[in-house]
């Protein structure tokens, strides 16, 4: 089922919910420049035995472009849309932008939360001038620039990016990316860093690494694991976009640790 929510700022956010009801609840984000559709294979794995939540945050896909976005806010649409849909705790699956949501929300509200996996992420991604510098640059030449090299920092060179119909769907998602909601996620980022903070992040957390990652690696993830009280950390032979060059290891990985942890 497609949806919309109204979050607290009174803008809309497109989700989908699939599955069963009155089962345990997983929830995924998206990176930055995607939209929800980057989590098919993760939605069909899982809808048999759980309800499955995806949503396209804010500036992308479906949702609406949100001015002076930060991290605070990205954490906040998810309670929102739990909240709407009557959701009172839930497994968290986000990657990259996603999955410093996660961290956000692991941090800000536990009690929400059984689980939180952080896929291809760090506690603070990138340089605080890139960012800034890349938001300015789209805002003024749109996202072709980043369309045409994206696949070098989603897809490792051993995976066939061109004749897999979800990654070519997902370099065209970013295609599609609003400018302006891209930016503003570029801002957020810019700012996003948790790294003090995750000695207080007590609920079970899953790191999921990519061997390939050149955007954030394999340190970053095992620098999050030494701050933290009750983690694992998966490492898969992919680059940035993991769930999408291995979706069975990375669905496999996430279900161990989610049943683990109901």
């Amino acid at each position: 089922m497609n949806n919309t929510i109204t979050n607290r700022q009174g803008k809309t956010l497109s989700i989908q919910i699939e599955g069963l009801d009155n089962a345990p609840v997983l929830i995924f984000s998206n990176s930055l420049g995607t939209d929800k559709g980057m989590w098919d294979p993760q939605a069909v794995y899982f809808k048999d035995k759980y309800t499955v939540v995806r949503y396209d945050t804010r500036g992308h896909g479906k949702s609406d472009v949100i001015d002076d976005t930060t991290l605070a806010n990205l954490g906040e649409d998810v309670i929102d849309i739990m909240d709407a849909l009557n959701i009172q705790q839930a497994h968290f699956c986000g990657i990259s932008m996603g999955g410093l949501t996660a961290l956000w929300l692991g941090l800000n509200a536990p009690d929400r939360f059984k689980t939180i996996t952080v896929a291809n992420s760090a506690a603070k991604i990138g340089q605080l001038d890139a960012w800034i510098s890349r938001a300015d640059t789209v805002e003024k030449n749109g996202v072709a620039d980043l369309v045409n090299t994206t696949h070098s920092r989603w897809f490792s060179d051993q995976f066939d990016y061109q004749h897999n119909a979800l990654a070519q769907q997902t370099i065209r998602s970013l295609a599609l990316t609003p400018a302006k909601g891209y930016a503003n996620s570029c801002r957020a980022l810019a700012y996003a860093d948790v790294r003090a903070e995750l000695p207080e992040l007590k609920i079970p957390t899953l790191l999921i690494c990519g061997a390939q990652d050149p955007v954030t690696t394999i340190e970053d993830g095992e620098f999050i694991r030494g701050q933290l009280q009750n983690s694992e950390l998966v490492v898969i032979e992919a680059s940035h976009l993991s769930n999408i060059e291995c979706p069975d290891i990375f669905s496999q990985e996430l279900e161990i640790f989610v049943y683990k942890n109901q």
